[in-house]
């Protein structure tokens, strides 16, 4: 392992952090918040330094391994998360060490569950950072750190890979710093487009700029206790627009943008994405009318948000839908564990991961009348390989694993198996809201420190989908 390689490249990640730290310092400045003041400049000052260090310590010299690129990846979002806990920390906002790291984990892995009881009061400066960080986390640190840096060389496609992790990894370049870019590019047309749009929509450029950074990242922070329910009927739809782009694979909008041919939009998992979307939108819509609901257009505009924000794992509220009926908690449960596409900046299982997972189920079905046929998993017109088909089964059932042990452990101290269930999926698939205490009305400030560090690590194992993170687990990875 070139140790000295990774320290090199993780100082220069510190670096770009210490610098997002003192974009919020306006806000502070303009507020006169002095102790927020405080909290950004801690943060920042020590970012910079530990990046000096690490720089000093290490070396641009020699070529990154794949260990290197696991090392980096899972590095640089274990360092993000804790030098991103440090405003919250030194502000005062969050004094609680758990506290802090869950609430910058959270942003950063673009989760949004929060520990704060009264978003309001955390101050402008805070709650800018809390969607910025999501923002960061949304376009993927380390994929920010490709396009940027042209000295990474061939280890550049280890970390691509590693930080676009799904059945493949959309290569679009030869060159993948020029993917890399080709990403941040459509990032940054819908982020400029989103906040625009919500300019004219009325709202004012703090809210503008936060909610584009939660909904391009499909975050979901809001700085506004009653989330999206801010908006319009108008702005609202706007978000569900944008909601819906960002849980699509990016790679498509670069095929699309590059060749102008529509038959990208032909793409299997996309159709299913949005077949999905509108049922799940129309059967809630239905059982909300049928229980009571006033007006069928507010009906269907409630559904339609609800739907889009979870099933895209952005977690933005326009109602609480702890207290809808059953089928449709149950529909949007369902949504929480499927997610978006793959590519794109959502979390959850991922669609085709959902298509691959039954292909390769029903094959072993026909296997069994037909033990000599060789069959293909097929996802859209193409054979999906061997290997791939390996690996989707095998994060599947780690998911659902992680997803059975984290309820579990979330379940002691008579919380209720709801509450504990739906925070492990929150924080699992990267969603934010549960149901009951931990729906779109309440928050995660009621768990002990210990279990908001377990659903610190589901967020990081939802956010780099299992295998980077617990390959540094294995003892073979240390051996020379």
């Amino acid at each position: 392992m070139n140790w000295r390689r990774v320290l090199h490249i993780l100082g220069l990640v510190l670096f770009v952090l210490a610098a997002a730290e003192l974009v919020p310092l306006v806000w502070a400045l303009e507020g006169g918040e002095g102790r927020a003041l405080l909290g950004f400049s801690s943060g920042a000052a020590l970012a910079a330094f530990l990046g000096g260090v690490f720089r000093w310590l290490g070396s641009r010299e020699g070529e990154l391994y794949r260990r290197d690129g696991v090392l980096i990846v899972v590095g640089a979002w274990v360092m993000a998360s804790l030098v991103g806990a440090i405003p919250y920390l030194v502000s005062g906002v969050l004094p609680s060490p758990a506290d802090a790291l869950f609430e910058s984990a959270s942003g950063f892995t673009t989760t949004g569950a929060s520990v704060l009881t009264d978003i309001e009061a955390a101050g402008r400066p805070m709650l800018f950072w809390r969607s910025l960080t999501q923002w960061l986390g949304g376009i993927g640190i380390v994929v920010l750190f490709v396009a940027l840096l042209s000295e990474l060389g061939p280890g550049a496609r280890f970390l691509f890979k590693l930080e676009v992790p799904g059945p493949k990894a959309e290569i679009m370049h030869e060159r993948v710093r020029d993917t890399a870019l080709a990403l941040g590019r459509i990032y940054l047309l819908l982020s400029g487009l989103l906040v625009v749009s919500l300019l004219l929509c009325g709202a004012s450029l703090f809210d503008a700029l936060t909610h584009t950074f939660s909904t391009v990242s499909t975050g979901g922070f809001s700085p506004h206790s009653e989330s999206a329910a801010i908006f319009s009927p108008v702005g609202q739809m706007v978000l569900i627009v944008f909601m819906l782009a960002a849980g699509v694979n990016f790679s498509l909008y670069f095929f699309l943008i590059r060749s102008r041919d529509l038959r990208a939009l032909r793409d299997a998992e996309l159709r299913l994405y949005l077949i999905l979307m509108a049922a799940a939108t129309g059967l809630v819509t239905v059982s909300l009318y049928l229980d009571g609901g006033e007006g069928l257009g507010g009906v269907l505009l409630d559904a339609a948000f609800q739907v889009v924000s979870i099933t895209t794992t952005t977690g933005f509220a326009t109602a609480d839908f702890s207290h809808w009926p059953t089928l449709s908690q149950a529909l949007l449960l369902g949504a929480m564990v499927l997610g978006g596409c793959a590519g794109s900046t959502s979390g959850g299982a991922k669609i085709l991961r959902g298509i691959i997972g039954w292909r390769a189920a029903m094959r072993e079905v026909r296997l069994v009348f037909s033990p000599n046929s060789v069959i293909a998993v097929v996802a859209g017109r193409e054979a999906v390989p061997e290997e791939s088909v390996r690996s989707v089964v095998a994060l599947l059932v780690l998911w659902f694993l992680a997803w059975g042990l984290g309820a579990l452990l979330l379940s002691i101290g008579d919380f209720g198996i709801v509450t504990a269930a739906t925070a492990s999926i929150a924080t699992l698939s990267n969603i934010g809201p549960g149901l009951g205490p931990v729906g779109p009305a309440g928050n995660f400030a009621f768990f002990a420190p210990w279990q908001k560090l377990v659903m610190v690590l589901l967020m990081w194992l939802g956010r780099l989908e299992f295998f980077a993170l617990l390959a540094l687990f294995q003892r073979r990875f240390w051996r020379p």
